[in-house]
């Protein structure tokens, strides 16, 4: 029953497959003024927009955000009054945030110091106390050293570039 199934189905499939019937065609149109191209997939529409086809490999669209464009800078006599609308006072928030960032990064830093003096502490100079089964299995302590090594070096690189950061900030005045 499967044989005379399959046989009955094969003609159908090798002239599909000569065709193109199980491959779905795509099309390219060209985007109007600019914008990206639009890709389709029906035949009636391609023809009548005049799309081209795409041959060879996959296509992939992926959609983006729309692009929103800024408007064209005010001329002094189109901007608005000085009495009309609120004044922004950039330098005074931008002050502000500086001071949160100096706030925020001192306390990150004073963490980091502390992680320090205690991976420090631990690693003992390359030499650490040995834990448990440490005493009969050296490779699982020297392993441990290695740990504890890396650890230091990332706590070490981590406090030099929080004060790196620090430093770019402006003085607290």
């Amino acid at each position: 029953m499967k044989n005379i199934l399959f046989l009955s189905l094969l003609p159908a499939l090798l002239l599909g497959a000569g065709h193109g019937a199980w491959a779905q065609q795509i099309y390219r149109c060209a985007g109007v003024g600019g914008a990206a191209p639009e890709y389709i997939n029906n035949v009636k529409d391609a023809q009548s927009r005049g799309c081209s086809l795409v041959s060879g490999g996959n296509v992939t669209v992926v959609q983006g955000a729309p692009v929103v464009r800024a408007p064209a800078s005010r001329t002094p006599s189109s901007a608005p009054s000085s009495g009309s609308s609120p004044r922004f006072d950039g330098s005074a928030d931008q002050r502000a945030r500086d001071s949160d960032a100096r706030i925020i990064l001192e306390a990150e830093l004073k963490k980091s110091e502390a992680r320090l003096a205690e991976l420090q502490k631990e690693y003992n100079n390359g030499e650490p106390a040995k834990q448990g089964i440490e005493a009969r299995n050296y490779q699982r302590y020297l392993d441990r050293v290695n740990e504890l090594k890396e650890s230091l070096a990332r706590s070490q690189s981590d406090v030099a570039s929080l004060r790196r950061e620090i430093a770019r900030l402006p003085s607290p005045n």
